[in-house]
């Protein structure tokens, strides 16, 4: 079996190729990543001397250079994490979220048609929905919720998802469809709320908090979202659309003053920030239909999974203050230099 992974050197990426790579260990495994500003080859380093894995360095909008990799590998599974996911990003730059995110995925889809992949996964998000409100706990958004975005990130990723099931319907395209709540775990990007929190404490630096904190997430280890993802890439039927949540929620504030206390910092290094605007105030993810059909749940619970993310993040200090620094974005020129055949 040959899986595809587009932006593999991300975060959530990352961690699926490291999972399927210890649950199959027989599997071949090809990343592509662009390596934009997320994508960080050394969360890969030990893999890229492997026999069975192969990294490709591809925009994924790219026609010609995806159709030329997917020519040569002939994947059987592909999994698009690829995606431009920040939303402070995207309401500075919003056209760089609709090439990526939407025209991106569409040349992927061209291409797993073109050469016959057996199943394609699209990757999305929770914020797909919207927001729910603070006061109707009760409020879950399941996989038939209206799409609401709020951001041109989450827009962008919402019509990913529609033109994902209009090719399911009209091309035959053999697809399936995730949308999961907030993930965090090892090799999370520093930008992100958790290992912002853990770098800046750690550093003894003030910790910005968007409004008062009480925005709400529901919150997922990464490696149960990477089992969620391989129950339905293996499992699944052609068209279906799974939510995958943590059951998990907790406000921005308690979760930052919780890392704090792991680390045994101050309170008063939080610092109150204006708001972002349209910032979502509250998701939560009912998963009944995959862990009725397919039978997955999480397993890490919040506090065991924050100990874990902050014990990493304690051991490989050297990952993320490369990119603090800046120093990550050399590791591809590092490793590659002379080595790239002509195209």
């Amino acid at each position: 079996m040959k899986i595809l992974v587009t932006g593999g050197a991300g975060f959530i990426g990352g961690n699926f190729i490291r999972f399927t790579r210890n649950k199959y260990p027989n599997y071949k495994i090809v990343c592509v990543d662009l390596l934009t500003y997320a994508g960080n080859l050394e969360t890969l380093a030990d893999m890229l001397g492997m026999s069975n894995f192969k990294f490709e360095k591809a925009d994924i909008s790219n026609a010609k250079d995806i159709d030329r990799i997917f020519n040569a590998e002939r994947p059987d599974i592909a999994v698009n994490f690829a995606a431009e996911s920040h939303v402070d990003r995207s309401i500075e730059d919003p056209g760089l979220f609709l090439k990526t995110n939407i025209l991106g995925t569409q040349t992927l889809m061209d291409a797993c048609i073109k050469y016959n992949v057996k199943r394609f996964h699209q990757v999305s998000t929770d914020e797909v929905y919207g927001d729910l409100p603070i006061d109707k706990p009760e409020l879950l958004f399941t996989e038939n919720s209206p799409i609401h975005a709020s951001s041109p990130y989450s827009a962008s990723k919402a019509s990913a998802d529609l033109l994902c099931l209009a090719y399911q319907r009209t091309f035959a395209l053999p697809a399936t469809i995730s949308r999961c709540s907030n993930n965090y775990g090892p090799f999370h990007f520093p930008e992100k709320l958790i290992p912002l929190v853990i770098s800046r404490a750690l550093n003894d630096q003030s910790i910005p908090v968007y409004g008062e904190g009480k925005n709400i997430r529901d919150w997922l280890y990464v490696e149960d979202h990477c089992s969620a993802i391989d129950k339905i890439i293996h499992e699944a039927k052609n068209g279906d659309v799974y939510n995958i949540g943590g059951g998990c929620e907790k406000q921005n504030i308690d979760v930052v003053k919780l890392i704090l206390k792991i680390l045994n910092k101050p309170e008063s290094l939080i610092t109150y920030v204006k708001d972002r605007p349209g910032h979502d105030l509250r998701y939560a993810i009912d998963y009944s239909k995959i862990k009725t059909e397919l039978g997955w749940t999480p397993s890490v619970k919040f506090e065991e999974g924050l100990k874990k993310t902050v014990d990493w993040y304690l051991t490989n200090k050297d990952w993320w203050q490369n990119i603090i620094s800046g120093e990550y974005k050399n590791y591809y020129q590092k490793m590659y230099s002379g080595r790239e055949t002509a195209r």
